[in-house]
């Protein structure tokens, strides 16, 4: 069953109106011309398809928090939000991918950091990673409290608004949706050191959020419910969105 998100119904009603007024305009020049309207359509309900996703039921393992192109895997010798070294793998999401964010793991959102910044293309991964426009969000284990990961929502040349749906204090389940980056866009994926992380991808390789394992853990962190088929009731129906 196609499903598409909530937070793109504003951009698909106004995106339907704008292409079928410039379709009659076409047709009265030249109706065939008119035809070239249907794959933009097409493309622009695919852009905000949300699909479900069947979640690895392992503990030891984090999930990719978004779809998209693995560009980047980079040890950090010290992230100060997870305590000292740490491993990030970064992902490209073009404008042909979904753009649901995941929650790589069960956790508790500890903090969520907006930061104003440029729009420089996200295939420059460290130029875009410290400069661009982001959302950061800390999340720690369920039962220690400790951090445990970082995702970083990134704009990049096109996107120019992040949705980040939930909020400090709250308990993710690994796999739930948590927000969408709009048109074109990065997200990073950090975890310490501390817990052994395994990275199980490779630069070039395409992943799906929430069905893909991006590290497998040396250390397992506490879950609070058993993974499994990701539902929509897991989203939240206030969203908070970044300034356009």
């Amino acid at each position: 069953m196609f499903r598409v998100t909530r937070h793109g119904f504003r951009e698909m009603l106004i995106g339907s109106v704008a292409l079928a007024v410039v379709a009659v305009l076409l047709r009265l020049a030249f109706w065939p011309l008119a035809l070239l309207i249907a794959p933009i359509l097409l493309w622009l309900f695919a852009f905000f398809r949300d699909p479900e996703r069947q979640v690895p039921v392992e503990q030891d393992v984090m999930v990719s928090p978004a779809d998209g192109t693995v560009s980047d895997i980079s040890q950090l010798p010290d992230e100060p939000l997870l305590g000292g070294p740490a491993v990030r793998v970064g992902i490209f999401l073009s404008v042909f991918n979904v753009h649901i964010n995941r929650s790589p793991c069960d956790g508790k959102v500890l903090d969520v950091f907006y930061k104003k910044g440029k729009f420089i293309n996200a295939m420059r991964h460290q130029l875009a990673s410290d400069q661009n426009e982001s959302n950061t969000i800390v999340l720690a284990d369920p039962t220690t409290g400790q951090p445990i990961a970082v995702v970083r929502q990134i704009v990049g040349l096109i996107a120019r608004r992040i949705i980040f749906t939930a909020e400090r204090g709250q308990l993710l389940r690994r796999g739930e949706r948590i927000g969408m980056i709009k048109f074109g866009s990065r997200t990073e994926l950090i975890v310490p050191a501390r817990v052994e992380p395994q990275v199980r991808v490779t630069v070039g390789q395409t992943v799906r959020g929430a069905a893909d394992v991006i590290f497998k853990l040396g250390r397992p962190i506490h879950t609070t419910a058993p993974a499994g088929l990701d539902q929509a009731e897991f989203e939240r129906t206030a969203p908070r969105e970044t300034p356009a």
